[in-house]
Parts: structure tokens; C-alpha cells; sequence
């Protein structure tokens, strides 16, 4: 006995710990990170090739080394474990209704007011749209919920700009790069955040059914009594809300704090425990005689506000389509790393088919996403691009960020119990990824507004197939030409406007990659999605296709 205590006491190390212990670490996975985003990723330069200059692709790839470090990652985690807190009052009982953040979401609101993504619309220029959405997209790999105040208060632009004599103050302090979280008046702030509430419990999508009231004052003043449900990033110096005057539902602008000191009256009664989407703040708000400046006219104010909704929309499609990636990449570098029977999991032929068949996707939506921030912002001078901004931007919504939630659980089932535990990521993102389906209109809200843009722009349809057409690829002109006769059977039955906006969707998603060259990636799309079959799960890519050389296309080895 003796010499076998000698025998392992001579055998452990420093700690005491044995040496024959089983704690050894084999067959994990390296630490994800460390990589830039932007300059591994094949399809996402292929979509900002010739569309920026030297040097606004060097900072989208600048963009891609910070968001993809292991310092951002961590970040990301930070903010939402270390979770926003309600103060209703202070410590001697005053009011304060103020949010707490951890300071992790801090430096990720400094990073993304830095890059510009709050601002974009009033910077204006196409390249600059196009710059924001990549950096926008590769900042939503990493984390999502501190984009929320970012996308609102660059989709406010589109409001706020058409009213100087109101705006006038608030506009530059949109505009700067510097965040600044402190809670003061607006003119002693060097940068402003904008948020806007709709949703009220009794209404729900149903815009006009609010009970919200606003009642005319002085100097253009209304007080604004009412109640909102989902009141998102509460900590913004001002909201787009809608209130009804005695001529229906208006638009105002409501101020956090008074331009004179005094807090507004939003009262915050909590904030909501949501399933995913942790980081951001969303609130339950009452309205206690707030004070607010109407935009447009009374009555008017869903046409006021609804400039909000394609910008807002495109980054639902942005932040799923990164989500998607951030998966992919997270799944793909897992089975590099990961031996089973002997070989690498990532030459397994059942996993190299899942993985290539979710970069399928991936490879779509980030093209579709692109191709629509070019629509958007050509709009007013491209009736083409008009036209498919019109119709494409419900329908591009609705099929990424539907296909989001399906793809990432995907991936995270390549990881195994690695994917469902906190440890890692993985969970995170599966928990994130079905709130931008819901936000600014879930499915069906979608499909109907495909409908209501076939209704309002009859010449539409004719001159997006066309330009979807224009593309080429066999599968694409078919399927551009059974979509008019099933635009008009929508029309008639709007229960198939879902198998209208999908179908819409997909074709946009084929013809997209086709633009960019990609022609082996888009033609195994085409093949696998508009040939018409009922696909459920990943991994069923037809003989002929060669998915090892998908996977390594579109996320290669290097990156």
C-alpha cells in the first residue's frame, strides 16, 4: 500500500491533482472566434463587389475583425446574461423609470453608433445603404438585441426628416457616431436614440383599435394618456407613438425628458420576460399625460409613421439572414473540429449533406437581404428597384426570417448537447432567432402585404418577374411564369398568399444568387427549392449535387 501512494503522490502534478486523471480534453472543438467575418465570407463579398470603393470595403472588413473577435463575442454574451433591470424609483422614492444596463451593452451600442448603422438614411448614397447593411449583418452575428435602438432610430430618418419645424433639434444628434447613454435633455446630449410604440394589448396589429388618446394643448403640445404593451428600448431620448386625436390615429413625437429637465410622463410598470432577445429592454409602458409633438396630419398618423416599416423590415431580413450565418459558421466549425468512427464529421456524407444544405440557404437569404437594401435605396430613382421594394420587401421578411428559426435549431443539433447548453452560443442564437419573424408583422401580416402591394401597384409584378427573369436560369423564367397566374389566385383567396410570398421569395432568392455569378450554388438552390417539393428538413440535396464543395464554397477552411 505504501509504495503505491508513493507511486501516486510521484505522479500528480503541482495541484495534486493525478496525472492519470481523466480530465484530459479530446475531440472539442477550439474556441469559436478570432476570425473576420466579412473576408470569410464568399457570398457577402460577392454582393458588395463593385458596389463600394477601396476604401468602404476595407472598413466593412475592419467592421468584420472587430465583430468577429473573441472580445465582441464576449460582449455578446455579457449582455445577455447580465440582464436589463427596471428601477421604477429611486432610492428615496422618487420616480425615476429608468433602465440599467450591464456595460457590456454599452460597448456594443458605442461600436455599432460607430460604424454609422444608427444613421445611415441621413447619411445618405446608395454605397453607404449598402456599407450599413454589411456591417449590420456581420454585427448580428455576434449579437442582436442591442440592434433594436439601432435599427429604430435609423428607420426614424424616414419620419423625422419630412418634419424640420418639429425635428429640426433632434436631427444632428441622430447623425453623430458618438453614443452617449446618459440620461439628460436632448440639447445637453452629444447623441440622441429614437424608439417608437404601437402595440397596445387590446389591438395588437390592428393599428386603428388603439385606446391611446392625445389631447391638444399649447404651443402645438399634445398630452398623450394611453397604454402600451410592447414599448421596446425604453432608455430611447424619444419615441414615434400613436395616439388618436377626435379624427382618428396620429403620430407624435415624445420626448424622454423635457427639454426644461423634467422627466416625461412614461411610466414603465415592467419589462417583459421574453424567450429570447435578452439584452434589449422591452417594456410595458402607461402614458400619464405625456408630452408630445403630432408629426403630419391628425388622423393620418399610420400613414405618418409607416416610413418606419421598410427600413425596419430590411434589417429583420439583415439581422435573421446574420443570425442564420452565425449558426452555419458555428455548425461548419464544430464538425471541422470533431472526429466520429475515425474520420472528421464534416466528410460524415449525412452531415456534409445537412451542411451544405443549410449553406444553401444561408448563401439565399444573405444574397436576397443584399439585394434588396440596392432596391430600397434606388428606389426613387429606379422604378424597377421601386417596384421590387415594394413587392419583394413583405416577401424577402417573411421567408428569411421564417427560415431563420428551422436553420438555426438545425445547426445546433450538429453540435449535439453542445448546442443545448448555455455554455456556448448556440442556444442563444436558437432563442433569438424567432423574434424577427414577429417584429414589424409576423407571417401572415407578411403575405398580406404582398397582396396589398399587388393591389395598390398593378405594374408591380410585371416588372420585378421581368427583372427576376432577366437573371436567367431555366428554373427561374418557369417559375417567374407560373407566379402571375398565382398572383391572381391570391388575389381572388387570400388563404394562398402564403404560397405566394414563399414562392415570390425563393424565385427573388435564386435569381439574386444567379447576379452574383454564383451559378453551381445558384442552380443547386433552384433545383432544391422551386421544383416544387415538400421539404421539412435539412440534409435531402438530390444525387448530382456535390455538397462537400458546397460547404467548403461557402464557408471555406481559411476563414
Amino acid at each position: 500500500m505504501a509504495g503505491q501512494l508513493d507511486t501516486r503522490i510521484e505522479d500528480a502534478d503541482d495541484t495534486g491533482i493525478e496525472a492519470f486523471a481523466t480530465h484530459d480534453v479530446i475531440n472539442q472543438a477550439p474556441e469559436y472566434g478570432g476570425i473576420n467575418l466579412a473576408k470569410g465570407d464568399p457570398i457577402l463579398r460577392a454582393c458588395l463587389a463593385g458596389h463600394l470603393d477601396d476604401g468602404e470595403l476595407a472598413d466593412v472588413e475592419a467592421h468584420g475583425v472587430e465583430t468577429g473577435s473573441h472580445e465582441f463575442l464576449e460582449l455578446g454574451r455579457l449582455a445577455n446574461t447580465q440582464l436589463p433591470v427596471l428601477k421604477t424609483h429611486d432610492r428615496r422614492g422618487r420616480r425615476s423609470d429608468q433602465v440599467e444596463f450591464h456595460p457590456a451593452y454599452h460597448e456594443l451600442m458605442r461600436h455599432s453608433f460607430a460604424g454609422g448603422l444608427h444613421s445611415a438614411l441621413l447619411d445618405g448614397g446608395v454605397s453607404t445603404q449598402i456599407s450599413r447593411a454589411a456591417k449590420f449583418f456581420l454585427t448580428s452575428q455576434a449579437e442582436t438585441g442591442h440592434t433594436c435602438p439601432i435599427t429604430m432610430t435609423n428607420a426614424a430618418v424616414s419620419v423625422l426628416a419630412k418634419y424640420p419645424d418639429v425635428c429640426a433639434d433632434f436631427l444632428p444628434k441622430m447623425q453623430t457616431r458618438t453614443y452617449d447613454p446618459r440620461f439628460l435633455p436632448i440639447s445637453e446630449k452629444n447623441s440622441i436614440t429614437i424608439g417608437m410604440g404601437m402595440t397596445e394589448k387590446q389591438g395588437g396589429t390592428d393599428l386603428r383599435a388603439i385606446s391611446s388618446t392625445a389631447e391638444a394643448g399649447n404651443q402645438g403640445r399634445y398630452a398623450i394618456t394611453g397604454h402600451k404593451w410592447f414599448f421596446s428600448a425604453p432608455m430611447c431620448d424619444a419615441f414615434l407613438v400613436l395616439a388618436k386625436t377626435t379624427t382618428g390615429p396620429s403620430c407624435f413625437l415624445i420626448p424622454r425628458i423635457l427639454p426644461d429637465g423634467r422627466v416625461n410622463g412614461l411610466r414603465f410598470q415592467r419589462l417583459k420576460d421574453k424567450l429570447g432577445n435578452k439584452s434589449n429592454a422591452s417594456s410595458e409602458v402607461e402614458f400619464h399625460r405625456a408630452e408630445g409633438y403630432l408629426l403630419g396630419d391628425e388622423g393620418r398618423g399610420i400613414a405618418t409613421i409607416i416610413d418606419m416599416v421598410t427600413p425596419t423590415r430590411i434589417d429583420c431580413a439583415l439581422g435573421s439572414a446574420g443570425q442564420m450565418r452565425a449558426a452555419l459558421s458555428r455548425a461548419v466549425h464544430h464538425c471541422r473540429h470533431r472526429k466520429v468512427f475515425g474520420a472528421d464529421l464534416i466528410d460524415q456524407p449525412l452531415m456534409t449533406q445537412v451542411l451544405a444544405d443549410m449553406a444553401l440557404d444561408v448563401a439565399a437569404a444573405t444574397a436576397l437581404a443584399m439585394r434588396l437594401v440596392r432596391a430600397a435605396a434606388r428606389a426613387d430613382s429606379d422604378p424597377v428597384e421601386a417596384a421590387y421594394a415594394r413587392l419583394m420587401t413583405p416577401a424577402i421578411k417573411y421567408w428569411i426570417c421564417k427560415t431563420g428559426p428551422a436553420l438555426t435549431y438545425e445547426a445546433l443539433e450538429c453540435l449535439g448537447g453542445n448546442g443545448y447548453v448555455e455554455d456556448f452560443d448556440m442556444a442563444r442564437i436558437y432563442r433569438d432567432a424567432p423574434v424577427n419573424p414577429i417584429w414589424e408583422g409576423s407571417g401572415n401580416v407578411m403575405a398580406l402585404d404582398v397582396l396589398r402591394a399587388l393591389g395598390r401597384h398593378p405594374e408591380a409584378p410585371g416588372l420585378v418577374l421581368e427583372e427576376l427573369s432577366s437573371s436567367g436560369g431555366p428554373a427561374i423564367v418557369s417559375t417567374c411564369t407560373d407566379l402571375q397566374p398565382l398572383a391572381a389566385k391570391a388575389l381572388s383567396d387570400n388563404g394562398q398568399a402564403r404560397i405566394l410570398t414563399e414562392r415570390l421569395a425563393l424565385t427573388g432568392a435564386a435569381a439574386a444568387l444567379k447576379e452574383l455569378a454564383l451559378d453551381d450554388v445558384a442552380d443547386a438552390f433552384a433545383k432544391t427549392r422551386l421544383s416544387g417539393g415538400w421539404r421539412t428538413t435539412y440534409g435531402m440535396l438530390p444525387v448530382g449535387i456535390d455538397a462537400a464543395e458546397i460547404v467548403e464554397s461557402l464557408c471555406p477552411a481559411a476563414a
